[in-house]
């Protein structure tokens, strides 16, 4: 560690001892976590009553200084629009996990849902409803406050892609009636009374998708955001306004909310209806 930063107490921050931990961590980190953090650190000084200069040259500087040195793009999720989604369900194929795991992605998809949102569900956040059903999002990453959220999703126009009857049927396999809604499933087909971790959808997705031959790259890998970025792009694509991608999505800047859209998939030809499923 640099002996400036273990010198240092750590309120008030110093723009100086900020931009030396910058530099320490920029080999380590992707630009836009190192921004994330220089805002983390900006909010928790305020909080103590010592505000701190965001825009100092010592940190500035050396945030500029890492973008030149990484010299690359920032990494973001490729979409998964209703054309992978088909594909992801399909690999699925029978069985307890399939099960699990088609709910997974179609009710993520449907959903716009982040995964740490699809795997904090659980039984009674569920309401069916004549049309399909909606979902309750107790807490979200732009929800600090955690005053909640209700989504609401259609049936799909096909029963092999649609969320409402996938979720059911997962449910429904898995005698799940109350507690989490996306568990573990052991190899013997044992299902786990605990919810799935963050990095438990991010390992089925990329299984799934090896075996449904979806390949991402470097600058658009294939994750579990992809899920999201794929309704918002699908929704665009079909012309849905912007004011009711971001009610569903839950997005607060307009900005933020079309930085999601792939633009290489918009002249694709537009799936039926709204989503296509």
């Amino acid at each position: 560690m640099d002996p400036l930063i273990k010198s240092q107490e750590p309120m008030p921050a110093k723009p100086e001892v900020v931009g030396a931990y910058l530099a320490a961590a920029g080999e380590g980190y992707a630009l836009p976590t190192l921004r994330r953090r220089v805002a983390a650190i900006a909010r928790a000084c305020g909080v103590a009553g010592h505000p701190l200069d965001t825009k100092h040259p010592a940190i500035r500087e050396t945030l500029r200084g890492i973008a030149r040195r990484h010299g690359t793009p920032a990494r973001r999720a490729a979409a998964l629009t209703t054309a992978e989604i088909r594909k992801l369900s399909r690999a699925c194929g029978t069985g307890l996990a399939g099960a699990r795991d088609r709910a997974l992605f179609l009710v993520g998809f449907a959903g716009a849902l982040r995964r740490s949102e699809l795997i904090a569900l659980d039984v009674e956040h569920v309401t069916w409803t004549r049309n399909g059903m909606k979902l309750l999002i107790l807490r979200s990453k732009t929800d600090a406050e955690g005053q909640g959220a209700q989504i609401a999703i259609s049936r799909g126009q096909s029963q092999e892609t649609c969320p409402v009857i996938a979720l059911q049927q997962w449910l429904t396999a898995a005698e799940i009636v109350a507690g989490p809604v996306f568990r573990k499933v052991s190899r013997g087909g044992v299902v786990g009374a605990g919810r799935l971790v963050p990095d438990a959808v991010r390992q089925i997705l990329l299984k799934r998708a090896a075996r449904a031959g979806l390949k991402g790259t470097l600058a658009e890998p294939v994750s579990p955001h992809g899920l999201r970025a794929g309704f918002v792009t699908t929704a665009y694509r079909n012309g849905v306004p912007d004011e009711e991608i971001m009610g569903h999505t839950r997005h607060r800047s307009l900005t933020t909310m079309r930085s999601y859209v792939r633009r290489a998939k918009l002249s694709r030809e537009s799936p039926a209806g709204k989503l296509g499923l």
